[in-house]
């Protein structure tokens, strides 16, 4: 009997015995991914899956690789890349002493690579997403890589340069970001115009103007030095509004426009600095100290190369009209000189076009030229 079964095994042909075995196998195969079937996506769901993983599996903790990156592919879904304690449970997954090399060689060859180096990805994603390590996910890696392991060395390289680069920045962001447009809006006009200690950041509404059409906020910012320089600027040289620019704050970005005035030519001084015969007296301060005009030679951040930064705006929806009301609420707060300089927009991709007829008696009332 057994003769007999052998012998139709091998008059068989061996394409078709494989092609049997691929489509039965082929069948078995099944991909099952836990967070997919979650209904409510939050921390404790997220860690609850963790849990029904630890649960189902043997002290080996068989797939453990692959559920680590299918894991980290869910943080951002889940809300929760930026959680220090889920990195430590998904850390927390991987067996331990089985991946601690025993000798040299095992340590220099990068005993247990698949496994190292997908938690040098999870360490990696941890800081992309700025989460800062602490001393138990250390001894957590002592535990399962040893000391010589790959990922301790990644997390000592981590702990010495993210709290080196947590506080460098000079413009202070919150932890979570505002989700409300005008917030934000706020804090990247703030942070653009730090260099001026002087300047002023205001929040306008464009229903102020009666001719506006889009009702919207206004986050405008100006100094008193931008002023003075605004009332200097000639009366047949037209006013620039340029943008949108961009200003990220993290993940989010803002839209901002500048109001640029005509470049001042340079003062040519010829005389000899050494020469001590004729001293002349301070010119103080333009327009609080001493004379309220400008001296000839540039003297502030707002003068650049490529124009005179006169101010700076954020709107709600950053369209011609909403620029348009942003002028004439300057010409209403500081700035009467709007009314008699013309001004051009320049946008390089405006959110919404203008109606001209409803808005051309408001032109002609404060004269503002737009093209």
């Amino acid at each position: 009997m057994a003769t007999k079964i052998i012998r139709s095994i091998l008059r068989c042909k061996t394409n078709n015995f494989i092609l049997k075995r691929w489509e039965s196998s082929e069948k078995r195969v099944t991909v099952y991914d836990p967070f997919v079937t979650i209904p409510k996506k939050n921390k404790s769901s997220y860690l609850e899956a963790i849990k029904m993983y630890e649960a189902k599996t043997d002290f080996r903790r068989r797939g453990h690789v692959e559920f680590i990156y299918a894991a980290l592919a869910r943080m951002q879904e889940f809300g929760v890349q930026k959680d220090l304690d889920v990195y430590k449970a998904l850390v927390d997954i991987l067996p331990k002493g089985k991946f601690i090399p025993q000798n040299i060689f095992q340590a220099e060859f990068m005993h247990y690579p698949k496994q190292q180096q997908c938690t040098v990805d999870l360490l990696e994603q941890m800081e992309d997403n700025h989460v800062i390590p602490d001393t138990e996910m250390e001894q957590m890696l002592l535990n399962i890589f040893g000391r010589r392991g790959i990922p301790l060395r990644k997390f000592w390289r981590m702990m010495y340069w993210m709290p080196k680069f947590k506080n460098l920045s000079p413009w202070y962001l919150p932890d979570e970001l505002p989700k409300d447009t005008l917030e934000l809006a706020i804090l990247a006009i703030q942070r653009i115009t730090s260099v001026d200690a002087e300047t002023r950041v205001d929040i306008w509404q464009t229903e102020e103007i009666e001719a506006s059409l889009d009702k919207t906020w206004v986050v405008s910012a100006q100094s008193d030095a931008q002023k003075v320089l605004l009332a200097e600027q000639p009366l047949e040289e037209p006013l620039t509004v340029r943008g949108p620019f961009f200003v990220y704050l993290r993940d989010q970005v803002v839209n901002y426009f500048i109001l640029f005035g005509k470049i001042r030519p340079e003062h040519v001084d010829n005389k000899d600095p050494d020469d001590v015969s004729n001293i002349e007296k301070p010119i103080g301060i333009p327009g609080v100290i001493g004379q309220s005009t400008l001296p000839a030679t540039k003297c502030t951040v707002h003068e650049q190369d490529d124009g005179t930064i006169v101010s700076i705006c954020a709107t709600g929806t950053s369209s011609r009209d909403s620029l348009l009301s942003w002028i004439r609420l300057l010409e209403k707060y500081g700035n009467p000189l709007l009314s008699k300089i013309p001004v051009i927009f320049t946008l390089t991709a405006p959110s919404t076009d203008v109606s001209l007829q409803e808005t051309q008696p408001a032109i002609k009332e404060s004269k503002i030229a737009t093209s």
